[in-house]
């Protein structure tokens, strides 16, 4: 009787030693291709880690200590708010701060291999707005030293294509060497390229209200943040404006957004840094939400966050405040914002306070809606929200000079966080055109130099403050204010 083999034991003709060798030799194959397997898949969840955003986190990676080194930087970040304050407008109160001017021809002088600009729209000169103000200078100085550098230095400039703007800026500057870009934003989303921020060197920012305009260095009030040696952050903010560069290029908005635009650090997974040697939380947000690659916080879920975890206070300086759309037609009700201050107010106790400019072309219909926020005050029930109009005065010759003499400030204030944007607060600004902010924590600060969220208070303050804000009441007209 023929004794029986298992048929994985012979070869084809039968031969059992044959069939050893080739087992043998199946089986090295089988344990190469398991090690192969698991390096690829190491490999793969290496890549998952780095690239996967910072809320898809697994809490293993926060209790290991990896996901706090890579949210952490340890570059010495130094940070200053600047301001632009309108010529003739005096304060009582001693709190200054360094101009935007200077800020930016600190940045150009720091440079050394790259400049990159994200703006609106360029008129830096008098020629520009057909004026022949003598203020005008620190906007051609700005120009000037820009149009040298970019005959050495790399660059770049994304701006939005609106039609009718001045280009003359914009041609020197290419003629000199700089590369620049056109967004179409509005025939992409219907909005326009609204931010202004500068990445220099990739380690040196600037986020703020100025336009490239000379007004904005003289004859109108902005507020803006400078970040110098501060790789970490410059690097993330550089994503957004590759965002820019990448849409002008391509006029199309991608849908996913590639892996290279994630970003870790968001309202949920803040960037861990020193600014000021003060330990910090910081994240940056961008509008509108198809310009969010993955990772990225939205700039209106980035308001209501830190709206919502005020205990305290609420302060607002902002040029428009609008529960609507202002440009889409027909005009929607949009209320986002509005209902989230009035909940703060009501079930928080949360201190409110607005802060809205007040010139010509403010648009008549803000005012009912500030009046309606106003009349939620009442002392017996703990309703604290008060609003003011702040008016920068001019004189004969002041008033000559087109769209200016504004309070342009973008920015926000509580208990707990300093928020600085690009945007003014209504429904198009969120939903539609490009935008950015700068968001800060130092609430754990144990440091005894004042924290950024202190020094913009004080700002906010002393405008409030000052003679040139007036509270809106139930019979306030824009008219007799502006």
């Amino acid at each position: 009787m023929k004794t029986d083999i298992p048929y994985n034991q012979l070869d084809a003709e039968g031969n059992k030693q044959g069939s050893s060798q080739r087992a043998q030799l199946c089986y090295r194959c089988l344990v190469a291709l398991a090690s192969v397997a698991c390096v690829l898949l190491a490999a793969v969840a290496i890549y998952n880690f780095l690239t996967a955003p910072a809320s898809s986190y697994h809490p293993a990676l926060v209790s290991s200590g990896l996901q706090k080194k890579m949210e952490s930087c340890s570059d010495p970040c130094k940070i200053v708010l600047v301001e632009s304050i309108p010529e003739g407008l005096e304060f009582n109160s001693s709190s200054t701060n360094p101009s935007i001017f200077q800020a930016w021809i600190s940045l150009m002088s720091e440079a050394r291999s790259s400049v990159d600009i994200a703006s609106f729209y360029w008129t830096l000169t008098n020629k520009d707005t057909s004026t022949q103000d003598p203020t005008a200078s620190q906007g051609e100085e700005v120009l000037k030293r820009l149009a040298v550098l970019s005959g050495n230095l790399h660059v770049r400039i994304a701006v939005d294509s609106q039609e009718g703007k001045p280009q003359a800026d914009l041609t020197l500057l290419e003629n000199s060497g700089a590369d620049i870009r056109k967004v179409d934003m509005r025939n992409l989303t219907s909005g326009v390229l609204h931010t202004k921020f500068w990445v220099v060197d990739k380690k040196h920012v600037y986020i703020g209200s100025a336009n490239m305009d000379w007004r904005s260095l003289t004859q109108v009030k902005e507020l803006g943040a400078v970040v110098y040696n501060c790789s970490c952050l410059a690097a993330d903010l550089e994503k957004i404006f590759e965002a820019y560069w990448f849409v002008g290029g391509s006029q199309s908005i991608p849908s996913p957004w590639p892996s290279n635009f994630t970003t870790l650090y968001n309202k949920d997974t803040p960037l861990q840094l020193p600014l000021n040697s003060t330990p910090s939380s910081v994240y940056l947000s961008s509008s509108p939400p198809s310009f969010c690659a993955t990772g990225r916080t939205p700039d209106l879920q980035s308001i209501l966050s830190v709206m919502e975890d005020a205990e305290s206070f609420i302060y607002i300086a902002v040029m428009n405040y609008l529960p609507t759309t202002e440009f889409t037609h027909p005009k929607r009700y949009w209320a986002d914002i509005d209902t989230q201050l009035r909940r703060s107010a009501y079930e928080k106790k949360v201190r409110v306070r607005l802060l809205i400019s007040c010139w010509q072309h403010s648009p008549p219909v803000m005012l009912p809606f500030l009046k309606s926020l106003a009349s939620v005050h009442d002392s017996k029930n703990k309703l604290d929200i008060q609003v003011r109009l702040f008016v920068v005065p001019a004189d004969p010759r002041q008033k000559k000079i087109p769209f200016a003499r504004v309070n342009h400030n973008k920015y926000m204030v509580t208990d707990k966080v300093a928020y600085i944007g690009t945007s003014n607060w209504s429904g198009d600004y969120f939903l539609s055109t490009a935008g950015s902010a700068l968001v800060v924590n130092q609430t754990d600060s144990q440091s005894a130099g004042p924290t950024v969220q202190s020094q913009l208070k004080d700002i906010f303050e002393r405008d409030w403050h000052s003679a040139y804000s007036s509270p809106v009441t139930h019979n306030a007209n824009l008219e007799l204010f502006c």
